[in-house]
């Protein structure tokens, strides 16, 4: 089969290369083994909010001096990654993906512990504040789906009134709901999201909340709505007596996945192809080019193209793969900058920054593979399989995510 770019990982990184090399009128073909980052996302995109020393960021853009030469917002530059940073939040609007922040400085949002966690970006279902003092209001009710485990209310009434804001928290249960918990392994927020997406157990929910309701500024609820629409989050925020907050909960996410299911879909209708549940097992690789991909499902027909994107993820997506002496890249078997000594690749403090973290598939500056220490020259890696940052230390994942795609994507069209 034969495609102009062949992208190995359906995430983030993977769907915004492929929808603007797509857009651009290159076809494309994603190769995606299922489950990825964007599953566990927090409906905040983080763009930069740690130095890797630690030192807290207000101003991304204007920090990138600080970082080492080898980061990936290095390589793409300052003012490139602002042109990329503001062109991500364009793409993900032209795919129905609604977005609040996106400015000079980072903004908060609240997290499933109830305390505010820095954002660049957020979805625009979720609560987006300026800062991590704000109020967001006087008094809050708080509400939870009974039986859902996923969601601590206690957690969140603690970090709100440590804020000054008086609390109340109930749970509300419905017949529609009751017959999700009768089966323990359903109460999960993309369950209740499916049951949430109709209008009757909508308006079930609605009447029980109004009739918790007490004069409140905001109601604090779950986000498990709108796993196909945001329709759902629309309806729920017009029949609310007050201001809605939602909070995002342990994964799977509901926000997460309605995204990602919004860029796949405007991916296949620009005529992506979409390989859903296949995975790429192995890259033929002579005199320094990749000539094609074999994958799991289609056996002897192999992906062939000009050019190839790297974009499998780290170590949950199976991109990287450590065992006890070796961090390796299983597809490609490309070079990856990692310490040699094991005794260095963690921090006995789990609550410390983690050094294998920030391990990753070596480049050039142009993110182009190396392999051997010579480069591919028509094989690039981008998002979280790269090395020289560390995405939970910085709060910079999804951030090296879209940019990296989208200057990959210029570098291919020969931008």
């Amino acid at each position: 089969m034969r495609f102009d770019t062949v992208i190995i990982g359906g995430g983030l990184s993977g769907l915004v290369c492929g929808l603007k090399l797509q857009k651009a009128g290159k076809r494309c073909a994603i190769v995606s083994a299922g489950q990825n980052a964007m599953h566990f996302f927090s409906g905040g995109f983080g763009l930069l909010s740690r130095l890797p020393d630690g030192t807290p960021v207000t101003s991304p853009f204007e920090a990138i001096d600080s970082l080492p030469d080898n980061h990936p917002y290095r390589l793409i530059g300052c003012g490139n990654l602002e042109k990329y940073a503001s062109e991500a939040v364009t793409l993900l609007a032209d795919c129905g993906v609604k977005t609040t922040g996106g400015g000079k400085e980072n903004g908060w949002i609240i997290s499933a512990s109830g305390k505010p966690k820095q954002a660049w970006l957020a979805l625009d279902d979720i609560t987006f504040i300026n800062s991590n003092e704000e109020k967001i209001g006087n008094s809050a009710l708080i509400i939870n789906i009974e039986g859902f485990l996923d969601f601590n209310t206690s957690f969140i009434a603690e970090a709100f009134e440590k804020q000054g804001i008086r609390c109340r928290i109930a749970s509300v249960m419905t017949p529609e709901i009751d017959r999700v918990r009768n089966n323990p392994s359903e109460m999960r927020s993309s369950n209740i999201a499916k049951l949430m997406s109709r209008e009757t157990a909508r308006s079930a929910f609605m009447l029980e909340i109004n009739k918790k309701y007490d004069d409140d500024d905001i109601i604090v609820l779950p986000a498990v709505f709108g796993l196909n629409s945001d329709e759902d989050v629309i309806g729920i925020r017009r029949n609310a007596p007050a201001k809605i907050c939602f909070v995002g909960t342990l994964p799977p996410s509901v926000p997460g996945i309605r995204t990602q299911m919004k860029l796949k879909r405007s991916f296949e209708e620009m005529g992506g192809v979409f390989l859903m549940g296949d995975k790429a097992v192995r890259a033929e690789i002579i005199d320094g080019e990749v000539k094609e991909v074999v994958t799991e499902n289609l056996g002897d027909i192999t992906l062939t193209a000009d050019n190839y994107v790297l974009a499998s993820g780290s170590y949950f997506g199976h991109g990287l793969i450590a065992d006890y002496n070796e961090v390796t890249e299983p597809v490609c078997g490309l070079d990856v900058d990692y310490c040699k000594e094991r005794e260095n690749w963690f921090n006995p403090d789990f609550f410390k920054a983690q050094k294998y973290i920030g391990f990753g598939v070596k480049t050039d500056e142009k993110f182009r593979a190396r392999k051997d220490g010579r480069t591919i020259t028509n094989l690039y890696v981008a998002g979280s399989i790269l090395g020289g940052f560390n995405p939970l230390l910085e709060g910079s994942g999804s951030g090296v995510a879209l940019t990296t795609a989208l200057c990959i994507s210029d570098s291919i069209l020969g931008r």
